[in-house]
């Protein structure tokens, strides 16, 4: 895909009237709003209804490029093709031909039982699945006609104004024209957890991830509102390549490729069989035609001809298990694929975490443990907060702080100065709380609390916080600093000028803490010899931290850049002994599991993310979670209703039990099918009426 085409699909039909709208520049946060509106030939005050259904018919629905689907006909022929199959049918026919129409029928029927079974089962899955897309139906705020009015999501277009406000998902690539204490959480995107701010203004940005004057689809809206124009829509935006994949023909399964690897094999060595016999019996002048009858009914005799419905009724059993764990098997294959899996890639944002910002330390001006920094954050996220994450886990982690404190006066976070504050009145008196970047809300103290008394703030204990609070991101914690003002003089509206001469009280750290089933289910699929690897769109430093959390050795690390440096075969050595990966982009997890594969290993991708769609669907078995975007929930072969490893752990033991069925069957099969074949008596030939035969060789003489 050319840069270009990322950012702006060309019109699939022309324009009746009007201009012609043209491409955004290919950065396009890069552009201001104006230079922006003028390549996509609109203003900044919105559409008509009129233009923007112009611009839906010729840019087409705001929609993810949707995956390839098979009808019901090509999925029976799908099925009817493959080696076994064949060779059943021609076993069917020969029977039939030979004058066993019982025996032919018989044999048409299991087969075509299976291949219908197969199909309806499939068919389930995928509408199941579908079912669970569509569970949420999107809307959009858009400016259409001089006022704001909701559509459908895939009603939006480029040229657009949108509005977004806290909660809402974003619903197309857009530069941001105003904002008002607006962050997004872009963890579906790239796997980072906490909120971003974003505001308007110009930034020379080469990433998406860098880009703060952006909003990108399928982030959510966490604080604020922003007022945005919209420049890319469905498969042209950033992430849209991830969804275009979905398009693409998937590889065939593990469980395919085994399948019709025995199917050859029984096709070469029935064959070999029916060549062998007829030239025997030729050589030791048998009729030719009779020789031919007799060789392909031993190898009639020799073909499995339960096979495909043994198969087909064993992983139907094992679906309906699975789906009383709550997994929706969209794949029947996949659960055979499940248990041959040998590597699990999984995403770390909702998957091995909770994606639920939880404050993690509360830190003192001296770097010890004290509840007095989180008390007093809780107490202004509390009254005045932005009920952001981070707030959010603040009130969670002390719930009853603000009991006896009334809001007198708030000031709302400044993204310019990066603090925000409150003057509370309660137990202490009047009280004026300032949080926000440490590095902001230190360049505003005079004093520190130590040992409960206040004392003065030298430079030299000012750069030891400032290195606390680099070790705390070392550890994968994110930091608030938090100060304190005893207010005198009557109490009233906060200035931007009465955040000074504060005392610093400490810090607060955040993180986002892994499930609590993870670690113990990362060591049953260890047990069960499935290794575990994190692929994560978030920091290097982070996602070692989550490693050691739940059980992983995560000595080395490596990041995006390092595995865009390295060709295709030094990564496929560098993967066996790396356990966690960062700051991947789509394309470089999906190297990394092509390279897992390279190795011989039965890869399984577990993710949630747009980021995670083109991983989910290079893996032997993609494996989703509900709640999941829905790019991810059509990639995956599985879809866990319960966000849960230890299911993921279940479905290895289900899926090598309904293996080790399956090859009980091709066993049995196998022995007494050979058994048959070697007492089948010789056909007893009448000379007498026929005069077909030597008389030595006639059974009736």
């Amino acid at each position: 895909m050319s840069r270009r085409a990322l950012f702006q699909r060309s019109p699939t039909t022309a324009s009746p009237t009007g201009p012609r709208p043209g491409p955004p520049e290919p950065s396009f946060w890069t552009a201001t709003p104006e230079s922006l509106s003028a390549a996509l030939a609109c203003g900044l005050d919105g559409l008509s209804s009129a233009e923007a259904a112009r611009r839906l018919g010729a840019y087409g629905a705001n929609v993810d490029a949707a995956a390839r689907t098979e009808g019901a006909l090509r999925a029976v022929l799908r099925r009817f093709m493959e080696p076994l199959s064949l060779i059943l049918l021609a076993a069917a026919l020969v029977s039939i031909v030979t004058g066993d129409w019982i025996g032919g029928v018989i044999i048409a029927a299991i087969l075509t039982l299976s291949v219908g079974l197969d199909t309806v089962q499939e068919g389930h899955a995928l509408r199941a699945a579908e079912a669970l897309r569509r569970s949420v139906a999107l809307k959009a705020e858009v400016r259409r006609d001089g006022g704001f009015v909701t559509v459908p999501v895939d009603a939006v277009v480029p040229g657009d104004i949108i509005r977004v406000r806290a909660g809402d998902i974003v619903p197309a690539d857009a530069l941001i024209i105003e904002a008002s204490a607006f962050t997004a959480a872009e963890a579906a995107l790239t796997g980072e957890p906490y909120p971003v701010e974003k505001r308007p203004g110009s930034v020379t940005a080469a990433s998406p991830a860098e880009a703060s004057n952006a909003l990108f689809r399928g982030a959510v809206a966490q604080t604020g509102e922003a007022v945005a124009l919209v420049a890319a829509t469905g498969a042209t935006t950033v992430f849209g390549a991830a969804a275009a994949s979905l398009a693409e023909a998937a590889d065939s399964s593990p469980f395919q490729n085994d399948l019709r690897a025995f199917g050859l094999v029984v096709a070469r060595l029935t064959m070999a069989l029916v060549i062998a016999v007829l030239a025997l019996r030729v050589t030791f002048g048998r009729p030719v035609l009779d020789s031919l009858l007799f060789a392909v009914a031993l190898a009639v005799g020799l073909t499995p001809e339960l096979l495909p419905m043994i198969t087909t009724v064993t992983l139907a059993r094992g679906a309906l298990r699975m789906a009383k764990r709550k997994v929706i098997v969209k794949r029947l294959a996949a659960i055979h694929d499940l248990g041959a899996m040998t590597i699990l890639c999984t995403d770390k944002t909702g998957t091995l975490t909770s994606a639920e910002i939880a404050l993690a330390r509360s830190l003192d001006a001296a770097g010890g443990e004290d509840s007095r920094p989180a008390r007093l954050a809780a107490i202004a996220a509390d009254l005045g907060g932005d009920r952001g994450s981070l707030d959010a886990a603040l009130v969670r982690a002390e719930p009853g702080a603000a009991a006896g404190w009334r809001l007198a006066s708030r000031r709302a976070f400044d993204y310019a100065k990066r603090t925000g504050s409150i003057l509370a009145e309660g137990p202490e008196g009047a009280i004026l709380i300032v949080k926000g970047a440490p590095e902001a809300v230190l360049a505003a103290c005079a004093s520190r609390r130590a040992d409960g008394q206040v004392r003065p703030f030298s430079p030299a204990e000012r750069e030891q916080a400032l290195g606390r609070v680099q070790a705390l991101a070392e550890a994968g914690l994110r930091s608030i600093a938090i100060a304190s003002r005893v207010w005198t003089g009557p109490v009233g509206a906060v200035e931007p000028g009465d955040e000074a001469d504060l005392v610093f009280e400490g810090f607060c750290a955040f993180a986002d803490p892994p499930k609590a089933t993870a670690a113990a289910a990362i060591a049953r699929l260890a047990q069960a010899g499935v290794h575990v690897k994190i692929l994560s769109g978030d920091d290097p430093v982070v996602v070692r931290r989550l490693a050691g959390l739940v059980g992983l050795k995560a000595e080395v690390t490596l990041s995006g850049p390092e595995v865009a440096a390295l060709t295709d075969e030094a990564l496929a050595v560098r993967v066996r002994e790396v356990e966690a990966f960062g700051r991947l982009t789509p394309d470089q997890k999906v190297r990394v599991v092509r390279a897992l594969k390279a190795n011989g290993a039965v890869v399984g991708f577990l993710g949630d993310g747009i980021n995670d769609a083109p991983g989910l669907r290079q893996a032997d078995i993609g494996l989703s979670v509900e709640g999941a975007t829905g790019v991810a929930q059509a990639a995956a072969d599985m879809i866990l209703l319960a966000p849960d490893l230890a299911v993921v752990a279940d479905g290895v033991t289900e899926g090598r039990r309904t293996f080790a069925n399956i090859l009980k069957y091709v066993r049995m099969g196998a022995s007494s099918n050979f058994g048959n074949m070697l007492s089948m008596p010789r056909p007893r030939w009448r000379c007498r009426s026929c005069r077909c035969c030597p008389p030595r060789s006639c059974s009736t003489t």
